[in-house]
C-alpha cells in the first residue's frame, strides 16, 4: 500500500478541479439528454467511447509490470459498472440500465467525492480512475434525462445483484487477503466509511443505507409513473 503523503489527496486544489470538471460535463449531458431525447448515434458513441478508454488501462494492470493481487483484479463495483454502463448504453436494457442508475448515482459517486487513490498524476492507474468513475455517472445521467426510469422490480434486481457481489467479493478477499470494496477493511484514505462503526458493523450499516437511499431513488418515478397510467 502506497504512503499516505504519495496517495492523491482529497479535496485539495487538484480534486476540487477534476469535480468541477465531473460537475459541469455531467450536467451539460443531462441538458442535451433533455433537450434533445435519446439520441442512438450519441448514445452508440458513447458505449464505445468508454471501453476505448478504460479496456486498455485495465489490461495494462493485469500486466506483469503493474499487477497486484489486491489492486489489478476487475473485482471493484465500478470495474464491472463500467462495462454495463457501457452496455446500457448501446442496448438499452432496463437491467443494465437499472445497475448504471444505482451504482452510478450513489457507489460511484462516493468514490469521485471522496478517492481512495494510491496514484497521483499522471500514473495511468490516476486516470483510469478517474475516467471509468466519471464516464459511468455521465452515463447514468444520460439514460435517465432520456427516459429510462427504474422501478421496484429493476429495484429488487439491483439489490440482489449487489448483494450477490459482495458476498462473493467478500469471500475472495477473506482466501486472498485482499479488500476489494473495501468491503473487509476500510480505505486507507479518509471515506464516508469513517463515519460507521469498524468491521463487519460498518458493511451491514452501510447495505442498509444504500438499500434505503436506492428506494428513495426509485419511488418518484415509480409514483409519476401511477398517476400518469390513472
Amino acid at each position: 500500500m502506497p504512503p499516505l503523503s504519495t496517495r492523491f489527496q482529497a479535496f485539495g486544489t487538484e480534486h476540487l478541479l477534476l469535480l468541477t470538471l465531473f460537475v459541469v460535463v455531467l450536467v451539460a449531458v443531462v441538458a442535451a439528454g433533455r433537450s434533445r431525447g435519446d439520441d442512438p448515434r450519441f448514445r452508440r458513441g458513447f458505449a464505445i467511447a468508454i471501453p476505448c478508454f478504460t479496456l486498455p488501462m485495465q489490461i495494462w494492470q493485469l500486466l506483469p509490470s503493474d499487477f497486484g493481487l489486491g489492486t489489478s483484479l476487475p473485482l471493484q463495483y465500478c470495474d464491472l459498472a463500467w462495462a454495463i454502463a457501457a452496455y446500457a448504453l448501446w442496448t438499452r436494457k432496463p437491467w443494465a440500465v437499472a445497475l448504471t442508475y444505482f451504482w452510478g448515482l450513489t457507489l460511484t459517486v462516493q468514490g469521485i467525492v471522496t478517492p481512495s487513490l494510491g496514484e497521483q498524476f499522471p500514473d495511468p492507474r490516476y486516470f483510469m480512475f478517474f475516467g471509468m468513475h466519471f464516464l459511468t455517472v455521465w452515463a447514468a445521467g444520460y439514460l435517465v434525462a432520456t427516459g429510462n426510469r427504474p422501478t421496484w422490480a429493476l429495484y429488487r434486481f439491483a439489490v440482489v445483484v449487489t448483494a450477490a457481489w459482495a458476498l462473493v467479493v467478500m469471500t475472495f478477499n477473506g482466501i486472498t487477503g485482499t479488500n476489494y470494496g473495501y468491503l473487509n477493511r476500510k480505505p486507507p484514505g479518509a471515506s464516508a466509511l469513517d463515519l460507521l462503526p469498524g468491521w463487519p458493523a460498518y458493511v451491514v450499516i452501510e447495505i442498509v443505507v444504500i438499500a434505503g437511499v436506492w428506494a428513495l431513488m426509485t419511488w418518484p418515478f415509480v409514483r409519476r409513473a401511477e398517476r400518469v397510467a390513472v
